[in-house]
């Protein structure tokens, strides 16, 4: 992108972003289309903002490019944001859950969107080989450094579940995934065919009350994330061959101090 290109992006979306915060969602609308007509790759995640304000379609995912940048943006206080600020503590309670319900030995996880390894870590002494993937390079390198990880990748979750050629996996896991996809079938479709009979497949999933749904499966939320029905995502399972074990009530995190209400689920290859 030529610098004015860059400069003329920067302003609508900082323009854009003021009017959000005012309230003025009309006026930060059209701010962000400009922004949308500009970068139609989206690595601000004006498309995002725009179904947040109920101001546009709900995509069936965040772009690629506004994953990639936010989370390398912040890989470096990633832990620390996620884990001390917001209160994310989701890799311990499927932990946790895993313990009660007795399953605590895997020879092959898959850890899709595996950050800087806060999952890696929490389930490292219940797995014989581990192999990790995010879509920032800055996460994925932090991870390397920890060492949680017999492998890494820099790679879409979806994408590299269907071009996979390696042995399937016993345990797959997807903590903090779903918030960043509104449509679940590519990725359920995806683990399904990487998955051993009986494996597991665990994963969060942000809710909303039923009335913000709008009759939808999913819609995105104030904070930009995408939520999800519990039915929607009982039913996507089911469809590709998974069994919902449980969908336990669970906080995933605090954003301006809310808390953010939503489910683990454990599933099972039938």
């Amino acid at each position: 992108m030529a610098k004015t290109d860059e400069d003329a992006l920067a302003e609508a979306y900082n323009r854009a972003l003021a009017l959000e915060k005012s309230g003025d969602f009309d006026l930060a609308a059209s701010a962000y289309a400009e922004v949308l007509a500009l970068d139609p790759d989206d690595h601000g995640g004006a498309a995002v903002r725009l179904a947040s304000m109920k101001r546009g379609d709900v995509p069936i995912r965040a772009s690629e490019a506004y994953v990639t940048t936010l989370f390398d943006q912040h890989a470096e206080v990633f832990d620390k944001v996620l884990v001390e600020d917001l209160g994310y503590h989701v890799p311990l309670l499927l932990r946790q859950r895993l313990i009660e319900l007795g399953e605590t030995s895997f020879e092959r996880m898959l850890d899709l969107g595996c950050g800087t390894g806060l999952t890696g870590g929490a389930l490292e002494d219940m797995v014989d080989d581990a192999t990790g993937l995010d879509l920032a390079e800055n996460m994925v390198e932090i991870a390397h450094e920890k060492g949680l990880y017999d492998t890494l990748y820099v790679a879409d979750a979806v994408d590299y579940l269907e071009d996979n050629d390696d042995d399937p996996f016993d345990l797959i896991a997807a903590t903090d995934v779903l918030p960043y996809l509104g449509a679940l079938e590519p990725l359920f479709e995806a683990a399904a065919k990487n998955a051993l009979p009986k494996a597991l497949f665990c994963f969060s999933s942000e809710t909303l009350p039923d009335a913000d749904f709008e009759g939808r499966p999913y819609t995105v939320g104030r904070f930009q994330r995408f939520a999800h029905t519990e039915a929607y995502v009982r039913d996507a399972l089911n469809t590709v061959g998974f069994d919902t074990l449980e969908a336990g009530e669970i906080i995933v995190r605090h954003e301006q101090g809310l808390p953010i209400a939503g489910h683990l689920f454990v599933a099972r290859k039938a």
